[in-house]
């Protein structure tokens, strides 16, 4: 047998090698009832498989049962073979045991698990699992255990109304670790539900959208290099996820899966598609819907274990084969699927599209503000091919290329990523004397709180009768004015100049 993670086997093992006599009656209104009976004439105790009608000593049928019951623990330790129809042999008692993975918590190793396994092995002569996964336990938002007594407990039956199940589900995985204590935030669950929220409104678009019962992808050649790109992704997703859960890295293995969905397919290649979607060419579209169906039903398989409602629920408006997705195949890795030259260079154009778009909002620019862009690169094979998505994505008015930098830099913003920098001229970015006027506004106003400040800080009473930590807090706030102030009037020279 063996833990996970491994730790725990010195918890067990200690408490196995450390035994002491264990007092197995307890006095509860339900439970098993100790085969016991008292003699009231002569005082033996009767121990017997079926009920006594006279004591074996001396015959006296003045018998009276023990009242106490089974320790809730004895009764536990049968759980793995007495719900399977032992002591009879049964169907599901060969079947069934032993099992393979058992999950619990590291408070009732020694309650649990220990006296499942000497009762598998007294009984059944085997051990009842061969792994024990151990989790820890659900804490409160000030890392308090939940209980009566505090008040801070949390009923999952609210949580499941307010948030959705698959809402509290994905909250109680992600961010875990086996073994590990987690807190509970209800902030969370929020976030989580936001996330169920976008994965549904995703399908709903692939629906939308869907003019095919197709459900399997069309031939390589009719693949475009966007829909190569996620492919590979979600090929590689596959391979990786299976691999977490097969070593039960659970909390990882859905957090790919959600950066997958929210990021991957939602904010990438459902934007990716729209142009084709909407095009006059119906193969390309075709092949745009029966892409974005494969993804999202594998997608919908891996999350399917973290968030079953949902899924099943989308998967079932899906076309698909089979009745449920919890009966379907799981997904596998494909070499068929791995297409890494088209994977970099696709993530070479997306480096370039998310570094542009940064730089715009630095600067406040409205995607509505379009801009002539100059890429200069060594390899422009990669833009050149994704040129309608530069256009698009990173609000380009026009796009040309160059082996080298411009001449004359000045009024230029640059870009930097791995495989280009993006040139963009400043004037057609923002209303330069706006902006102007804008960043001299900010620095009066930075300059007066400094200035505040720093007359707080000079007065010798506030110093020495204010608390420490606020003196603490008024002098870290200048240093934030002084950073502030620096920048700004590095961006008013650069618009001066």
């Amino acid at each position: 047998m063996k833990f996970v993670p491994e730790r725990f086997a010195k918890t067990y093992t200690n408490w196995m090698e450390n035994v002491h006599d264990w007092c197995i009656s307890r006095q509860l209104w339900w439970g098993h009832q100790i085969p016991a009976w008292y003699c009231d004439d002569c005082g033996h105790i009767n121990v017997s498989r079926t009920d006594p009608d006279k004591c074996e000593k001396c015959g006296s049928a003045n018998l009276t049962r023990e009242e106490d019951v089974l320790d809730t623990w004895f009764s536990s330790a049968l759980w793995p073979f007495s719900t399977l129809g032992w002591p009879d042999k049964t169907p599901d008692l060969d079947y069934f045991y032993p099992t393979s993975v058992l999950v619990t918590g590291y408070d009732i190793i020694f309650f649990w698990v220990s006296r499942m396994i000497f009762s598998g092995c007294e009984h059944m002569k085997a051990v009842p699992f061969r792994t024990v996964l151990i989790h820890g336990l659900v804490r409160d938002d000030k890392g308090r255990k939940m209980s009566k007594s505090l008040g801070n407990g949390i009923d999952p039956l609210e949580m499941a109304e307010q948030y959705g199940a698959d809402a509290l589900r994905f909250n109680l995985i992600t961010g875990n670790s086996p073994g590990n204590d987690c807190r509970f935030y209800t902030e969370k669950c929020e976030a989580m539900r936001n996330f169920a929220n976008k994965v549904w409104n995703a399908s709903r678009f692939v629906l939308m959208n869907l003019k095919t019962d197709a459900y399997t992808l069309p031939d390589a050649s009719r693949l475009e290099r966007e829909d190569k790109w996620v492919l590979s992704k979600l090929n590689r997703l596959v391979k990786e996820v299976t691999e977490n859960l097969e070593s039960y890295e659970i909390g990882v293995a859905s957090a790919k899966v959600y950066d997958f969905l929210w990021d991957t397919y939602c904010d990438w290649y459902i934007e990716l598609t729209k142009t084709r979607l909407n095009g006059d060419d119906p193969a390309t579209s075709e092949t745009a819907q029966r892409v974005l169906c494969y993804v999202l039903t594998q997608l919908l398989k891996l999350l399917h274990p973290f968030m079953p409602f949902l899924t099943e629920e989308i998967y079932q408006a899906l076309p698909h084969e089979g009745d449920f997705i919890m009966t379907s195949a799981w997904p596998e890795y494909s070499d068929a699927l791995a297409f890494p030259e088209e994977e970099a260079a696709m993530e070479t154009v997306m480096d370039t599209i998310r570094a542009i778009r940064a730089r715009r909002s630095e600067m406040n620019v409205p995607p509505s503000r379009k801009a002539e862009l100059l890429l200069v690169t060594a390899n422009p094979e990669p833009y050149q091919t994704g040129l309608h998505f530069l256009q698009r994505l990173a609000w380009a008015k026009d796009v040309r290329f160059a082996d080298a930098a411009p001449a004359n830099l000045s009024g230029q913003v640059s870009v930097v990523t791995r495989g280009a920098t993006a040139y963009m001229p400043l004037s057609e970015l923002v209303d330069l004397s706006a902006e102007r006027d804008r960043i001299a506004k900010e620095l009066d106003k930075v300059r007066n709180g400094l200035r505040v400040t720093e007359n707080k800080l000079s007065n010798e009473k506030f110093v020495s009768k204010a608390p420490e930590n606020v003196v603490k807090a008024e002098r870290e706030k200048v240093e934030r004015y002084r950073e502030l102030i620096a920048k700004l009037e590095e961006s008013l020279n650069a618009l001066e100049a």
